[in-house]
């Protein structure tokens, strides 16, 4: 058995948990939307046309927030093409993903699906190849009550009350020589700061997210978030950080550790905006918005031969990786450290939702699934809520091909509001079970204590349609009286403290 211990105290409190950080992402990619949640003529679609057994799916995960309607897909869309009656849309080529855009699901659509599945919208504009004034406009037309000609036309497409979008991004990966439009850090900051400026004048209750690099190993990385933040800083309100890991040489340890990349990540981006802050003697703190975060590497090389078998086609089966036990346990990794970080880390969006790397799967006439990522998520959703609590961790460590002193035990934990506490703990010993000593010295007794654990004997293990539950969590007896929870080898876990 390793050797760990966690120390926690009520009032060592990292900060207020936003519950948006467990959001996450529906792009015009795939079959994310058209035949993912979005299926006319299945036997679970409603009248609207959406899947009701994915909407389910979406409720269990209980996301509070889902970026819409991109991504790549944002950069080159006209949202006015996505209103008004739908066969009267037009369908456009869409450049981001080399596919054809129907627009049968738009605006209007998307803000009914997202009532029903318990969720709000963020929306993204197109910055890539429009400007600030096309900015303003769908803000106008979102959530203007009525007596202009923008929100009339939303009345008249059949919305009498305005959507009441609070969240919205400002374009999508600007640096990125892949984006439509793609942009230097100044004149995105410009462009970026005139479009927050118009749009909270037409809506002040709104908050912004600025692009922020496409990734932590491009050339201009600090460079362009610094230049562009101080074109716009006094204008919104969060940066974004996209963030993807995979493990295509099957290097287990090493892949594991990748958090320890995303910590690093997250804090010199935050180092970054406080550095303009003090530049600029602003009293205002711009804080992160982690909008596109998960592992991606299972469908690159099918995605490819996709694409020359069926160019420009409709909701092509793309970027579909079908998620293994690692790649669970490397999300919940991912999840305690943005917990770790929720002084900075406000929004987080799991990139997707559903068919495109994502947590459900369907089968177009079939049925609906949970990829083995859906758990840690839907637990961190679930439990995960108050406090952020600042974790003294000590644990046994080790080093991999690209890190040093990886701790083979991590944790988050956090408190409620009735005091309860969960600790959600990973370890990373492919081989050996730990022993974790909790000292929670200041909170007294608890009624109930119980502890949950993923699990797999393969790590590579998956879930499919014939096999919905091979990797799922299971309950383990547990008694606290000596401090003492066993976390076994290559596990996830969730330790609830229930007053």
């Amino acid at each position: 058995m390793r050797k760990a211990r966690l120390v926690l105290d009520k009032d060592y409190v990292i900060s207020s948990i936003d519950r948006r950080i467990y959001g996450s992402f529906v792009e015009h990619l795939g079959r994310c939307v058209y035949n993912g949640i979005y299926e006319p003529g299945h036997p679970a679609a409603d009248e609207e046309g959406f899947r009701k057994d994915v909407i389910q799916l979406v409720q269990g995960l209980d996301v509070p927030i889902v970026r819409y309607p991109g991504g790549n897909f944002v950069s080159g869309f006209y949202w006015e093409d996505s209103i008004g009656p739908v066969e009267r849309r037009p369908k456009r080529l869409d450049l981001a993903w080399k596919t054809t855009e129907p627009n049968a699901v738009g605006l209007h659509e998307f803000a009914s699906w997202a009532k029903k599945a318990h969720t709000d919208v963020m929306y993204a504009i197109n910055l890539g190849t429009r400007g600030p004034s096309d900015a303003q406009r769908v803000v106008e037309y979102a959530n203007h009550k009525g007596g202009s000609a923008l929100s009339d036309w939303r009345i008249q497409n059949g919305a009498k009350d305005p959507f009441n979008i609070k969240l919205w991004c400002l374009g999508n990966e600007m640096d990125g020589p892949w984006q439509t439009g793609q942009k230097t850090a100044y004149e995105y900051g410009r462009v970026a700061n005139e479009a927050a400026k118009m749009m909270k004048w037409t809506d002040p209750s709104i908050e912004v997210v600025a692009c922020g690099s496409s990734g932590f190993n491009m050339p201009t990385f600090g460079e362009w978030e610094y230049t562009m933040l101080d074109a716009c800083y006094d204008n919104v309100d969060y940066v974004s950080l996209h963030r993807y890991y995979g493990n295509p040489h099957n290097d287990t340890p090493d892949f594991l550790a990748s958090t320890m990349d995303l910590d690093a990540f997250i804090r010199t981006v935050a180092s970054i905006c406080d550095t303009v802050k003090g530049k600029k003697h602003s009293k205002k703190q711009v804080n992160l918005s982690l909008d596109e975060w998960n592992v991606w590497y299972h469908s690159n090389q099918q995605d490819q031969e996709l694409y020359k078998r069926e160019p420009w086609g409709t909701a092509l089966p793309l970027l579909e990786d079908v998620y293994n036990f690692e790649d669970a346990l490397l999300v919940g990794l991912m999840l305690i450290t943005i917990l770790k970080n929720a002084d900075r880390v406000k929004v987080a969006c799991m990139a997707q939702l559903v068919n495109v790397i994502a947590p459900i799967m369907t089968r177009p006439g079939g049925g609906a699934w949970k990829q083995t990522i859906y758990w840690p998520l839907q637990q961190a959703s679930r439990f995960g809520r108050g406090v952020s609590l600042l974790p003294q961790i000590t644990s046994e460590k080790a080093g991999t091909k690209h890190y040093e002193d990886v701790p083979f035990v991590d944790a988050a934990a956090t408190m409620d509001a009735d005091g309860s506490v969960t600790i959600f703990a990973v370890n990373r010993d492919l081989i050996d079970g730990a022993e974790l000593a909790c000292d929670l010295r200041s909170f007294g007794d608890f009624k109930q204590v119980t502890h949950t654990v993923l699990h797999h004997d393969d790590m590579k293990a998956v879930n499919t349609e014939a096999a919905p539950d091979a990797v799922k969590p299971v309950d383990v007896p547990i008694d606290l009286k000596d401090g003492m929870v066993i976390l076994p080898a290559a596990s996830w876990n969730v330790i609830r403290l229930i007053k």
